[in-house]
């Protein structure tokens, strides 16, 4: 009688027996080369956006806006939205991050000087150095540092082409004060959007990033757009997303600033930027918050070049993304255009974080800095922890979106101004001690200072001890503060009149 396996037949519901083991082979080629990706450490993209405030889908700060790329990245990773810059203005912000320590630790508070122009941090390893050093391959484009891209950080920077302004034309298109600050204007532009400087800058990294990906060591790449930094300029097709005569406008409550001490207006005093009153009496509030709004759709689609690009490169399972903002902006808030202020509207910012062993789709509401970004990459990609950071690692909410966080979000606007946000609560402390307190359960656009209210005494005393004990003096050569507290006064009052 024959073996009872020797008349199985050779076919089993369909497959043969080479067939089985060819699938068998190819699940466990599939499964050595996800164990072997996961092994390997993972490349890094960072996006900075230039005075992006909260007006992005993600984070609700606007109803009307527009960015189903950026709201696409946050659905698969991590979205901080109590995430807050270390600084207001562009300099100390983007210092503070890229070196891991905050301005009451280095003593860069304002738009100068450059950190290695002054002794304090002339040799200090940015984030990109120290990826370097660690086996990283590291490539830039676009406004990363403010100024001049630092040489000592990247393998190669990539330089900057395409237009920021209309071509041939030297007279602003809105904003057309006499003797205003050339940057300041806004409005619709008539040349294709191939040519904007952030164009550029995206098609490059879109074709640069499957390029990287050939080769040998792990690489980082940091891409820094313009917009909607001021001039703010974009083409018909990201107008018509935002038409004028349904526009909803930021809410500026009469009388907002009445119960803020007089050093919160005085700090946020901005010599270069369209006052209120101007923007009001002149109809361009509109006009500016559309044209903002325009740029941030344009730049959300350049960021889905990017993201798309490693997509297609296969790269997801092993690329971390970071998209933030250096700080955020005013549009009308607080009777105030521009950043240059301790209120949200200028400290929240976008942070978003995705890439494999993070928690997809969730959104943390732990009180976060920028300065958390640089310990989180190291942390991330298995490189040794640098001493002396002032940030901390993410790392734990990255994987968990609820875990435990005991720390607070500092921002600083020069020696001895500092906010304080928790999950709940936003504190000022101004350096003559004057203070503020906005409960952002009841008062997200921070109407209604509690600061007085003898009933939260507890709550003040216990944001009153994270404020920095010792701020460190400024920098030699520090300016560009834009305010009377400064000794920027002649300015600020040429400015008022040209904006009377």
């Amino acid at each position: 009688m024959p073996n009872a396996a020797d008349s199985f037949p050779k076919v089993a519901n369909g497959l043969s027996h080479a067939m089985i083991r060819s699938i068998f082979l190819v699940i466990l080629l599939a499964t050595s080369v996800a164990v072997t990706r996961a092994a390997e450490p993972p490349n890094v993209v960072l996006v900075a956006i230039d005075d992006l405030n909260d007006w992005v889908g993600c984070l609700g700060g606007h109803p009307q806006v527009q960015t189903p790329q950026i709201d696409k990245l946050a659905a698969r990773g991590v979205n901080f939205t109590n995430a807050h810059c270390q600084a207001p203005i562009c300099n100390p912000s983007r210092i503070s991050m890229l070196l891991g320590k905050l301005p009451s630790t280095t003593g860069h508070y304002f738009l100068a000087p450059g950190f290695r122009d002054v002794d304090v941090t002339r040799d200090a390893v940015t984030m990109f150095q120290h990826f370097r050093a660690g086996g990283y391959r590291a490539e830039s484009m676009g406004k990363i540092f403010h100024g001049p891209a630092d040489a000592a950080s990247f393998d190669h920077v990539q330089r900057s082409r395409g237009l920021r302004r209309p071509p041939g034309k030297t007279e602003k298109l809105r904003y057309r004060v006499p003797g205003s600050h050339p940057a300041w204007d806004w409005g619709q532009v008539d040349f294709a959007d191939e040519d904007q400087r952030d164009y550029h800058t995206a098609a490059w990294a879109a074709k640069r990033i499957p390029e990287l990906a050939k080769r040998d060591e792990p690489f980082l790449m940091a891409i820094g757009f313009h917009l909607p930094h001021v001039p703010i300029y974009a083409s018909k097709k990201w107008f018509d997303l935002y038409p004028l005569e349904t526009l909803v406008m930021p809410p500026v409550p009469r009388g907002d600033l009445d119960d803020v001490p007089p050093i919160a207006v005085q700090l946020s005093l901005n010599p270069t930027a369209p006052r209120y009153e101007w923007m009001k009496d002149n109809g361009e509030d509109k006009h500016a918050v559309q044209a903002y709004l325009a740029s941030i759709s344009f730049v959300d689609h350049l960021v889905g070049m990017v993201t798309d690009s490693i997509a297609a490169a296969g790269l997801d399972d092993n690329t971390i993304v970071v998209l933030f903002s250096d700080h955020g902006f005013h549009l009308g808030e607080k009777n105030k255009w521009a950043k240059r202020s301790l209120w949200q509207r200028t400290t929240r910012v976008p942070l978003i974080v995705a890439g494999p062993g993070i928690a997809g789709g969730a959104d943390c509401d732990a009180p976060v800095g920028l300065i958390d970004v640089y310990p989180t990459l190291v942390e991330s990609c298995r490189l040794p922890v640098p001493e002396g950071l002032d940030g901390h690692s993410l790392d734990g909410l990255l994987k968990d979106a609820a875990s435990p966080w005991e720390h607070p979000a500092i921002c600083t606007f020069g020696p001895g101004n500092h906010s304080v946000h928790s999950r709940h609560y936003h504190y000022i402390r101004y350096r003559d001690g004057s203070e503020e307190l906005y409960d952002h359960r009841t008062d997200r656009d921070e109407h209604r200072n509690l600061a007085g209210d003898p009933k939260l005494a507890a709550i003040i005393a216990e944001h009153r001890q994270w404020v920095p004990a010792d701020d460190a003096p400024m920098v030699p050569g520090s300016r560009g503060s834009d305010s009377p507290l400064y000794g920027e006064a002649e300015g600020l009052q040429k400015a008022m009149k040209r904006g009377k």
